[in-house]
């Protein structure tokens, strides 16, 4: 499944949906979807598409695309783009692991390869009610 965002950019979009840039900005013109500029990036190429009804349709049309659902994200978190939520656990958890070493980064996928998910959090004490 494909989740997108409410916006998203050119680059974002086609890693997400594992096309060209250069198709997405295609479909951008030929379609006549909605963008914005990106604040503080010069040369005005740079755009925000308006993941709407009308991007999600042209999608799942798209043949290449149609094994998969592609929904539209329901709520928008209402940050500008760019702008990073810092009491996100996900973000929190993001900073700790860009601070390791590049040797306790190895250590630390070759301890999650080796012993799981699961292991890792009953080691951190995060255990999940359903177990």
């Amino acid at each position: 499944m494909i989740t997108l965002q409410s916006k998203m950019t050119t680059v974002e979009l086609a890693e997400c949906l594992g096309m060209a840039t250069q198709t997405i900005n295609r479909w951008v013109r030929e379609q006549n979807w909605r963008t914005e500029k990106i604040p503080g990036v010069k040369g005005g190429r740079a755009r925000l598409i308006h993941i709407d009804q009308q991007v999600c349709e042209y999608l799942t049309n798209v043949p290449a695309l149609r094994k998969h659902t592609i929904p539209l994200l329901a709520h928008d978190v209402g940050l500008e783009y760019g702008a990073v939520d810092t009491e996100n656990p996900l973000h929190q958890i993001y900073q700790i692991l860009q601070n390791l070493t590049p040797n306790e980064q190895r250590q630390l996928w070759a301890f999650l390869a080796r012993e799981g998910i699961r292991v890792f959090l009953h080691r951190l004490g995060i255990v999940s009610d359903e177990d």
